[in-house]
């Protein structure tokens, strides 16, 4: 059986498909938005934003880099894990990420 999987461009502001729709960022009061328009409206929404840009000061690009993940709430910090691990003879470094193994291991002890 043969499959053929189609992407179909659609800009969000008007529904209208097309080859040419991109994906433009963009920010408000902290809150980063992404929409995908063909070149005619994104240049409505430059000339719609324009007045406010060019009396705007620039704060430097934002960064396109995630958030650092944080360990789950109700599991055991780095710290607690590393001084099991040392208390039940498993070497673990001083830094870094604990290995997968000790985590399971000290899930399977308690």
């Amino acid at each position: 059986m043969a499959q053929k999987i189609v992407t179909v461009y659609t800009d969000d502001l008007t529904g209208a498909e097309s080859d040419e729709v991109q994906t433009h960022t963009f920010s408000l009061d902290g809150v980063s938005y992404e929409i995908d328009l063909i070149s005619d409206n994104y240049d409505k929404l430059f000339e719609a934003l324009a007045p406010f840009i060019d009396k705007g000061r620039k704060t430097g690009r934002v960064s396109k880099q995630g958030k650092a993940r944080k360990a789950p709430a109700d599991g055991p910090s780095s710290e607690e894990l590393r001084a099991w691990a040392r208390e039940n003879n498993y070497q673990v470094s001083e830094r870094g990420r604990v290995p997968a193994a000790i985590h399971e291991a000290y899930r399977n002890a308690h």
